[in-house]
């Protein structure tokens, strides 16, 4: 039975994303709104309530209000915003974390992971809950990102490449980055990381990189790997013994994809943890595809390039 999918806020990259991904699947009817109606307040409700799966790409105040609209108590929204990515009622969307997918399966409310969140979660969470990191641990974490994470102002912004855009530029220095409360709930640490996310001139692509002393380890690299590789055997991540580019790792490795690769490296002292992805795929509408196909009973990787 063809299901009816409506994606409020089609026209940011996201909703783009998301779009261009479900154009070929016979399964699905995917309704957008035209650009007069598309903050009309009536005819979103109607649209909310009619479909069977909401996709919400909208900044939070406007995703809280678009939940408020729901009185469908059959339609799944799938919140790709920040508002709701702590809240206990919802199902948080990285069902290759332990629990997640039945979770997912079966709840109406799902809270799409943040992209810079995603590869640390990938990488910190499995440790602390098998406890290689304790969740006093004092974690940090680099993360590049290319310019489309920033959005349409920001994708505009880098149409033209300055001597300072060539480079990596570093933000959210207060460390007050959105993503942070939902890195310390999901992971369970107590205390949130030191965390560097770094815009570079290239327009997808994401690589989180937190390093760790064995020292603070309860167990090896080895360990380490042994766990990736136990816990990402399916989904779409993946644990990948050594994808360097002859000792180099690129942001923009897995540009297009909605895959993400886990990897180890570094030497009997010092480790590093790298996640690369998409921050559109994985880090974006690809999780929020993936989630839905879960909730609807298709294969979680219809498309979806993996």
């Amino acid at each position: 039975m063809m299901k009816k999918i409506f994606i409020d806020g089609s026209a940011g990259t996201t909703g783009l994303r998301i779009r261009e991904r479900l154009a070929d699947r016979g399964d699905l009817e995917v309704t957008v709104l035209p650009e007069e109606l598309r903050k009309d307040v009536s005819a979103r409700r109607d649209a909310l309530n009619a479909c069977d799966v909401a996709f919400l790409c909208l900044p939070d105040a406007a995703a809280v209000e678009a939940v408020s609209l729901v009185e469908n108590p059959d339609t799944v929204v799938i919140d790709t915003s920040t508002a709701h990515r702590t809240d206990d009622g919802w199902a948080y969307g990285f069902p290759e974390l332990e629990g997640l997918r039945e979770r997912i399966r079966v709840s109406k409310r799902i809270a799409n992971p943040g992209c810079h969140a995603s590869g640390f979660i990938a990488l910190a969470e499995p440790l602390i809950r098998k406890g290689l990191l304790p969740r006093s641990a004092a974690l940090s974490a680099v993360s590049l990102t290319g310019f489309s994470g920033g959005g349409k102002k920001m994708i505009a912004d880098y149409v033209e490449l300055d001597e300072l855009k060539l480079g990596g530029r570093q933000y959210a220095l207060a460390q007050k980055h959105k993503h942070l409360p939902e890195i310390v709930k999901i992971c369970g640490l107590e205390t949130a990381p030191a965390f560097m996310p770094i815009v570079v001139p290239h327009y997808s692509g994401m690589e989180v990189t937190v390093p760790v002393f064995a020292k603070d380890l309860n167990g090896s690299a080895a360990d380490v790997k042994a766990l990736y590789a136990s816990c990402y055997g399916a989904g779409l991540v993946r644990f990948v013994e050594d994808p360097s580019e002859e000792g180099f790792l690129s942001s923009a490795k897995l540009s297009g994809s909605d895959a993400m690769e886990i990897s180890v490296y570094g030497n009997d002292e010092r480790i590093l943890l790298v996640a690369r992805f998409d921050n559109l795929g994985k880090g974006a509408s690809g999780a929020a595809i993936q989630n839905m196909n879960i909730a609807i009973g298709a294969d979680e990787f219809s498309g979806l390039v993996v």
